[in-house]
């Protein structure tokens, strides 16, 4: 009987408008969803058939087409254009919103919640309502750009540090020179993965399913990852270890200089101040004048403490973390395995880093670093 009240027979023009409504992904997503149910009831389904396919509740179908029957197309919006709704937050009480947000949260909490902010608002008396809603203090903080509930790490030293800006402006003065292949510049890095198993097997995807993974998992230890790459090339070479000692860190220097440069008259090295990347100790592992011979073929510049963001190594740990590493790897050997193919294919194409930032804009955005003012 209600179907027969409310049928929703889209003309041409409007199932158009519908369907690039849905395809811009710019609308929220409830008013994609009224868009979808719209589509499907004109498509004869069933309301339950339509909550199967969207997943929406089985009120959802029967408000949409009632709306679109008393309202048309602007149905899909929840509000009503020619309604007037109050506004909960004017311009005095939006301030002290932002200045809320901006302070510390109330002692027992670690951040800010939308929840918190209406009802701290309301126990202010910063505004006339009994109440607010949290979906409104979360499009005002929106409007100004406001996140209280996140919050990030500064590495970046806020003072002014001469060392700081010395090694940075060696490391960008030594990757905007151009490519050399007797002299290459490579970056290394370390990284490490835990080594975790399922407790009971994953359930695979299906349709109408997500992959479903235990939250409970063995441990089965940790293993170092260092990664090596030439930026210019966009090249990759990662070793598995159980430890990072600076015997370790010697392998892949030797490595560099024997197995993949064997030819290169100066190996360019960017790496992080760690206490294991000591060129002396060539000397502890070498006789003297093998460890000068590597020496010779080396020059090392080093990346500022609390500026590793500068080892442009970083990047490729990123690529490999998102595009091999998020999952449970119990053991070393699998993850070895696992490591190799990503090298492998990762090397078959040519992915070099384009590296924008310049020691010209660094004494821009970073003139906080810098002890005595830039000329103009």
């Amino acid at each position: 009987m209600g179907r027969k009240q409310h049928v929703v027979n889209l003309s041409d023009e409007e199932r158009r408008t519908l369907e690039w409504f849905i395809s811009t992904g710019e609308h929220k997503a409830e008013d994609i969803t009224r868009a979808r149910v719209l589509l499907k009831a004109d498509e004869g389904l069933t309301d339950s058939k339509i909550c199967e396919h969207l997943g929406c509740s089985i009120a959802t179908p029967y408000r949409a087409r009632k709306n679109y029957c008393e309202r048309g197309l602007a149905a899909i919006h929840r509000r009503k254009p020619d309604r007037e709704y109050d506004r909960k937050l004017d311009g005095d009480a939006e301030a002290r919103l932002i200045k809320l947000a901006c302070s510390e949260p109330p002692e027992g909490h670690s951040r800010w919640t939308l929840h918190l902010l209406a009802d701290e608002l309301v126990m202010l008396d910063e505004i006339d309502f009994e109440s607010i809603s949290h979906e409104t203090v979360r499009e005002r903080l929106k409007k100004n750009a406001l996140k209280p509930h996140l919050s990030s790490y500064w590495e970046i030293p806020p003072e002014q540090d001469a060392e700081f800006v010395y090694y940075m402006e060696d490391v960008l003065a030594l990757y905007h020179e151009p490519y050399d292949e007797t002299r290459p510049v490579i970056c290394f890095d370390e990284s490490s993965k835990a080594l975790r198993g399922h407790e009971r097997d994953p359930l695979p995807a299906e349709p109408g399913a997500v992959a479903r993974v235990d939250h409970r998992y063995e441990r089965n230890g940790k293993q170092r990852l260092h990664i090596t790459t030439e930026p210019l090339t966009g090249w990759v070479a990662v070793e598995v270890t159980e430890r990072r000692r600076t015997t370790e860190w010697i392998d892949r220097m030797v490595e560099l200089a024997d197995v993949h440069y064997p030819d290169a008259d100066c190996i360019r090295v960017v790496m992080d101040q760690l206490n294991t990347h000591k060129p002396a100790a060539f000397y502890d592992f070498f006789p003297p004048e093998q460890a000068k011979a590597y020496l010779d073929r080396f020059e090392f510049h080093y990346t500022p403490k609390r500026g590793s963001w500068l080892n442009m190594a970083e990047i490729k740990i990123g690529v490999l973390k998102r595009q091999c590493l998020d999952r449970r790897i119990y053991d070393a050997a699998t993850l070895r395995a696992e490591v190799a193919a990503w090298q492998k294919r990762h090397n078959a194409v040519d992915r070099p880093i384009d590296w924008q930032f310049t020691t010209d804009e660094a004494r821009i955005k970073l003139r906080q670093l810098y002890p005595v003012e830039t000329k103009n």
